[in-house]
């Protein structure tokens, strides 16, 4: 008895060709147009963060460093034995920038916020900075209750961005385009313009 071929026995095997990427790499230069304000997590803070998740019982508030509290706010590259900000090297997470680029296609017509974010990577984690920082005293409000916080800026600054794109997504003057607007209306680090403030704005020099 003759048994019946199943539409998997007969059907032909399609073969799936993907189209080759475009990866190529641009490097852009950002230049600062109001002072970048760093915040790092300090060990102190990430302690007390972990503390709490683990349970732990809360310690006794410390007293407050003013200087202590500026030099953990800064992302130290290359440190020196006595802190010659001239001497050292600092940077800046390499993801606040590209995502200034990427939250900028709010304001484009024709590129999604999905399409840029695969589309192009900033190579490696930190992005050096440019410039001598400086601290600041600012007063903010957490919870409703009022305190102070010492950070380090830049006042003046510059960052140089090794980037890897797939051009056949995105063109390398897109690219520019994006963080030149993303400069203007997201901007990175604190009191940035997403956040309502005016600092960390930069463009593509």
């Amino acid at each position: 008895m003759a048994t019946k071929k199943s539409k998997t026995d007969t059907a032909t095997a399609t073969a799936i060709t993907l189209p080759a990427m475009q990866i190529e790499r641009m490097q852009l230069t950002l230049v600062g147009d109001s002072p970048l304000i760093c915040h790092a997590w300090s060990e102190k803070a990430k302690r007390a963060m972990l503390d709490r998740q683990m349970k732990k019982a809360k310690q006794a508030r410390e007293t407050r460093d003013p200087e202590a509290d500026y030099w953990s706010s800064l992302y130290v590259i290359k440190d020196h034995p006595e802190r010659d900000v001239t001497k050292m090297r600092f940077g800046f997470p390499a993801v606040a920038f590209k995502s200034a680029a990427v939250d900028a296609c709010s304001h484009v017509q024709g590129i999604t916020k999905v399409e840029a974010r695969g589309a192009f990577h900033i190579d490696g984690d930190m992005v050096q900075i440019n410039g001598v920082p400086t601290p600041r005293e600012d007063m903010v409000r957490v919870m409703n209750s009022a305190d102070i916080r010492f950070r380090g800026e830049f006042r003046e600054w510059s960052a140089r961005l090794t980037i890897l794109y797939n051009a056949s997504v995105l063109s390398a003057e897109q690219i520019a385009h994006l963080f030149t607007l993303g400069g203007f209306a997201i901007g990175a680090g604190e009191w940035r313009p997403q956040k309502d403030g005016s600092f960390g704005r930069f463009h593509v020099g």
